[in-house]
């Protein structure tokens, strides 16, 4: 009968073993590397039409750049194509870049402020995606002309001393 027992208690051991067995860390990087994405803001800038559309965009088309520049001082920026650079990116070259300042409207403090593992997540969860879409528009330097649409973020009216 003891024999009975200890067979059934161990079947039962290893039953809820595996129930509360944990996905492996892979799928758990990918759903934090989502769930980041969605809260940091990276879709109101590196996902064509987000913001205009309350986020109403497939994940299908998340991070693959925008067309529309970022306009200000500083010259005219584009939202990459995410899902085209992270495959030109190691992981270890991607937490150097994230830790980097960059051009606004960029918030690299958000950046900065991530764990490894944080920018390690999202890294594999942009990788996991795939790669999808065209280059954005490069760069354009102050004072020359932008060919495409762009938001101006130029200050107006500021106080004296700012």
């Amino acid at each position: 009968m003891n024999a009975i027992m200890n067979f059934v208690g161990a079947l039962l051991a290893g039953t809820v073993g595996l129930a509360s067995a944990q996905p492996p860390a892979a799928g758990a990087d990918i759903r934090h590397g989502r769930y980041l994405i969605q809260i940091a803001g990276c879709n109101d800038c590196h996902t064509a039409g987000y913001m205009q559309n309350d986020g109403r965009v497939p994940e299908a088309e998340w991070l693959t750049g925008d067309a529309i520049g970022w306009q200000g001082p500083w010259g005219t920026t584009y939202a990459a194509n995410l899902r085209l650079l992270f495959q030109q990116l190691d992981e270890k070259t991607w937490l150097v870049r994230a830790r980097q300042a960059m051009r606004p409207p960029m918030p690299s403090p958000t950046l900065r402020a991530m764990s490894d593992a944080d920018l390690k997540a999202i890294y594999r969860y942009v990788r996991h995606l795939g790669v999808k879409g065209q280059p954005v528009p490069a760069y354009v330097p102050p004072g020359e002309k932008v060919a495409t649409p762009y938001f101006d973020f130029t200050p107006k009216n500021l106080p004296p001393g700012m």
